[in-house]
């Protein structure tokens, strides 16, 4: 079939709305008619080649989505034509040694991406984390789809597929954020605000939320941030921290991806147990240095990917929690576009005007 889709030529371009062909599914994949597409900040480092060989050019980009499935290739077992589903960047086949040993959400077949569906005038155009949701219509495997409830509204759970999981697992999962702990947060966008839910939910007593932009600062307190700092006003970030919290907080998160910011969080924990998160994603090739005696007294260092979470398994929990009531979600999505706009939206992420912008496909 044929399908209108977002199309980035070379690093640096801008997307082009062009007409794509789609295989149709084969053993194990899924045809999903994408309702909804959120624009996130990995988007943004493959469209501006910052994460190297990780992207091949042509590529539709889009990883955070929502949508329907239309048709089910042989093998399919877990979904059927009818069902709303949200892709996930890492899959879960349930089955592997990965997925039964409890301790990571890498599946092995992150290791192995499929062929893409999409071609264009004959030449394979990729498909950004095996997705591709800056397209009207993708071909996913079955262990890449979370099965949701209906009713969902696609144009806000499609931002739980990335940004929400890996901001609310890095607080619950990836740290294991304490009652009554002290927590700091830098980078408050839709990743940020979404650590800072997972640290009010696990009961932190001490929320501080940093970022340059201080119009952020409004709904972080409305997130559950008992503190500000205004970022481009400061000049030791890890002073100002410790200035709230002079012991050093329990727990650090960095969301910027920025190397040099990972150790000015890390060093901004208590010395003796505290742990510096990285969720942010650098760009490729990047090196990060720590002074060895930041480590000595016990202090940690973790990643985090997609918050540590099992996708499939998890995706699910946090559309009923936001359908419940219990995760907020709505304020983050600050504008909607067709998918002939998408380059607004990748402007307004960039001037910071738009905590998170999503596509809805006609």
């Amino acid at each position: 079939m044929k399908c209108k889709a977002a199309v980035v030529f070379r690093a640096g371009g801008s997307l082009e709305i062009r007409t794509v062909d789609l295989a149709e599914p084969g053993d194990g994949e899924v045809l999903v008619k994408m309702q909804a597409a959120g624009l996130c900040h990995s988007d943004l480092s493959a469209l501006e080649g910052k994460l190297g060989a990780v992207v091949s050019f042509p590529i539709i980009l889009g990883h955070e989505g929502a949508g329907v499935v239309i048709s089910c290739g042989p093998g399919v077992r877990s979904l059927k034509p009818g069902d709303h589903v949200v892709p996930v960047a890492i899959p879960e086949c349930g089955v592997c040694s990965n997925c039964t040993s409890g301790k990571t959400n890498i599946c092995e077949e992150a290791r192995r991406p499929p062929a893409s569906p999409f071609s264009l005038d004959g030449e394979e155009v990729s498909a950004f984390c095996s997705l591709g949701t800056f397209a009207e219509y993708s071909v996913i495997t079955e262990t890449r789809l979370a099965k949701v409830r209906p009713g969902a509204p696609d144009d806000i759970v499609c931002c739980i597929g990335c940004g929400v999981i890996t901001g609310v697992g890095a607080a619950l999962q990836t740290a294991k954020v304490t009652p009554g702990s002290s927590v700091a947060i830098v980078g408050m966008g839709g990743i940020g605000l979404s650590v800072l839910q997972g640290a009010r939910i696990a009961g932190a007593n001490r929320i501080i939320a940093i970022d340059r932009n201080p119009a952020r600062e409004q709904i972080c307190r409305e997130y559950g941030a008992t503190d500000f700092i205004k970022a481009g006003e400061v000049e030791n970030l890890g002073a100002a921290i410790r200035a709230i919290v002079p012991a050093g907080v329990d727990f650090a998160f960095e969301c910027v991806g920025h190397t040099g910011l990972m150790r000015t969080m890390l060093e901004a924990t208590n010395n003796c147990w505290g742990m510096g998160i990285s969720v942010g994603i650098p760009g490729g090739g990047a090196e990060v240095t720590f002074d060895p005696a930041s480590f000595m007294s016990g202090r940690t260092w973790r990643g985090s990917k997609l918050g540590g979470e099992r996708t499939r398994t998890t995706v699910p929990r946090l559309v009923d929690w936001y359908c419940d009531g219990f995760l907020k979600l709505d304020e983050l999505v600050t504008h909607r576009l067709p998918l002939e706009q998408i380059n607004r939206g990748f402007d307004m992420m960039k001037s910071g005007e738009a905590i998170r912008s999503v596509v809805v496909h006609a």
